[in-house]
């Protein structure tokens, strides 16, 4: 099994931006614990990181044919990305959506989540427990189908 690990804008910054709210993992040790989770499971993982949303919708366009699944933490973009959610829905594969704070306990423009309207589950406000979850049940999607 092979998943698309999507991380959006700011999250290059994980570590060091807000760690009141974030936490002090970098982005680099979450990729690392997804990694060594997923590989525990026979999955593996492809990971990108961009600021830019084209960037987000031409790697995932390019991946997508030879994945399994997608997990994506996309940042801001969430909050009104219709271009992402669709690139996200036309994949045609088991999309988790994670946050790692949760939005809906915060401003109110961060409720609204767009792009979590193409995905199977969110998993929000746990940390880099949440991703590993996210690993976890998309390996329970794809037993499934």
């Amino acid at each position: 099994m092979r998943v698309l690990l999507i991380h959006g804008p700011n999250l290059n910054r994980l570590g060091s931006r807000n760690p009141e709210v974030y936490g002090a993992t970098t982005l680099d040790q979450i990729i690392q614990a997804v990694s060594d989770h997923a590989g525990e499971r026979g999955v593996e993982i492809m990971s990108f990181q961009s600021n830019h949303e084209g960037a987000l919708i031409d790697w995932l366009q390019a991946e997508a044919p030879r994945a399994d699944a997608v997990l994506i933490n996309p940042g801001g973009l969430a909050h009104y990305s219709v271009s992402l959610r669709d690139a996200l829905e036309d994949t045609r594969l088991p999309v988790v959506e994670v946050h790692i704070s949760n939005p809906s306990a915060r401003e109110p423009f961060r409720h609204q989540l767009v792009t979590a309207t193409a995905a199977v589950k969110v998993v929000a406000g746990k940390g880099l427990a949440g991703y590993l979850e996210a690993v976890d049940l998309l390996t329970k999607t794809r037993r499934s189908v």
